[in-house]
């Protein structure tokens, strides 16, 4: 969904002759397993943001086109609204000090962002659901005028037969709102971790990301709020679920466009692309002249957004390989959290992927799906069912098990001991301390109250700061 398009309106004809290439292509790509045509050698990382711009006075900022004109950055694109954009950092292979060298590349980037911002006049924050959002901001006049974006608002309405979207959320407090188009997505800003591997290893890695999510969210909440009200600790999951709902029933939810997923992978990733062609009818049909590079596929994997998705990509040389690309984590809260919550996922995946015997066979997928929500819901107080097969709270789970699993796996990756102990000590931090972003939030306003202005600037303040969100003063 990165790409643009050149048209907005299809016919049935598209709609079959897309099928039957996206069919074709996923052949093709089982053949290139088969040929080993795809990378053997690296282990990469690299991220993506989503930002908010916002004014003097803390409200979305609806100027992403002439801020992206004055900013001129290649790693610094558009989003979904007006209000938002996208810092996508250089990959690198995961050796040495690949952590630290990322996060020196990210603070360069972000902060010439907010010098372009300031003389704007506007400010640009990192925070998983902006608290001073509201539901008029999430309007067709502030989404950014690309055409993939028009198209899947017009075909995600089509296939609900011009039905709203309804949100409803029971956490702390509940909400329902209705929607006519799809910008409550935009509402939903994130910190999506890309972790390339050896074709052989894919699968692995694939589930490992599976497993692992539940307890790396349950450290990193950052969004509990949305409209005044206090719902999720990680908000975004639910809202995101049902932003896009299409596809899937009462009976089949792991059908929907926005999703946990409905299993492990046993064998190939191929399974993984045959699902998406079995289970999920084409949004935008774009038919592509010259595709070499398996078009048709990546763009309908693009419209299908699993928790974890596995991505097919292409080198610079033309080399094709996979990597799986994290979306659970919110925005924020600082860049040093960002990278350290990378630097968590990076090692967890790693340490799971390389057991003797896999996981995914002592943890059941349902039981993985739970640990997750719970996570979204509850965070470090989740309780969640590790691979004894034993309950346990995700404060004590990620002090005892994760964190430990982290430092080995990065260790096997040839990770230099300093960024090891820098950035997985921040999460160690920030659970002792029992203050992540959702936390923080939380004791704003139970010290000041429900005035939402004044969170996002003291939230804005912490942030510049450059500290660790387990620093932060209330």
């Amino acid at each position: 969904m990165g790409q643009e398009i050149n048209q907005v309106e299809f016919t049935d004809a598209h709609f079959q002759e897309f099928s039957r290439r996206l069919r074709r292509e996923t052949d093709e790509l089982e053949g290139w397993l088969g040929e080993k045509r795809l990378d053997q050698d690296d282990h990469v990382f690299g991220f993506e943001i989503e930002a908010w711009l916002v004014d003097h006075n803390y409200y979305p900022a609806p100027h992403n086109e002439e801020y992206l004109a004055r900013l001129a950055h290649p790693l610094v694109v558009p989003e979904l609204s007006r209000f938002n954009v996208e810092l996508n950092s250089t990959p690198r292979v995961i050796q040495a000090n690949a952590f630290s060298r990322a996060a020196e590349e990210l603070t360069d980037i972000w902060y010439h962002c907010q010098r372009v911002c300031h003389d704007m006049g506007d400010a640009l924050v990192l925070i998983g659901i902006l608290p001073t959002i509201r539901n008029a901001d999430l309007c067709l006049g502030n989404m950014s005028p690309l055409n993939r974006y028009y198209a899947l608002n017009e075909q995600v309405l089509r296939r609900r037969h011009g039905m709203p979207l309804r949100v409803h959320i029971e956490g702390r407090e509940k909400l329902t709102v209705t929607h006519n188009d799809v910008m409550l997505e935009a509402a939903t800003t994130s910190f999506q971790v890309h972790l390339q591997v050896p074709i052989e290893e894919a699968v692995r890695h694939y589930n490992a990301s599976i497993i692992a999510a539940g307890p790396i969210l349950a450290a990193a909440t950052n969004s509990p709020f949305l409209f005044g009200r206090s719902l999720w600790e990680e908000t975004r999951i639910p809202l995101f679920e049902q932003a896009v709902a299409v596809g899937g029933d009462t009976a089949h939810p792991w059908l929907r466009r926005v999703t946990f997923g409905s299993g492990y992978l046993r064998e190939s990733v191929v399974e993984y692309f045959r699902e998406n062609v079995q289970q999920y009818d084409a949004l935008l049909p774009i038919l592509f002249d010259d595709a070499g590079q398996l078009e048709h596929l990546r763009l309908h994997n693009g419209t299908i957004w699993r928790w974890n998705r596995m991505l097919l990509g292409f080198s610079g040389s033309g080399q094709p390989h996979v990597r799986i690309e994290h979306r659970p984590l919110p925005a924020g809260p600082s860049l040093i959290d960002m990278i350290a919550n990378a630097a968590l996922y990076v090692g967890v995946a790693h340490f799971l992927a390389t057991l003797r015997e896999p996981p995914e066979s002592e943890l059941p997928f349902a039981v993985a799906r739970d640990n997750f929500y719970a996570a979204a819901r509850f965070g470090a107080h989740a309780r969640m069912t590790w691979l004894d097969g034993r309950s346990t709270d995700a404060r004590t789970l990620l002090l005892e098990k994760l964190l430990p699993m982290a430092q080995l796996g990065l260790k096997t990756l040839a990770v230099d001991p300093a960024d090891i102990a820098r950035y997985l000590d921040v999460v160690r931090r920030r659970i002792l301390g029992g203050q992540d972003g959702a936390t923080w939030q939380h004791l704003f306003v139970d010290r000041h109250g429900a005035d939402f202005l004044q969170l996002t600037a003291s939230y804005l303040e912490n942030q510049r700061s450059g500290a660790p969100v387990h620093e932060w003063g209330i």
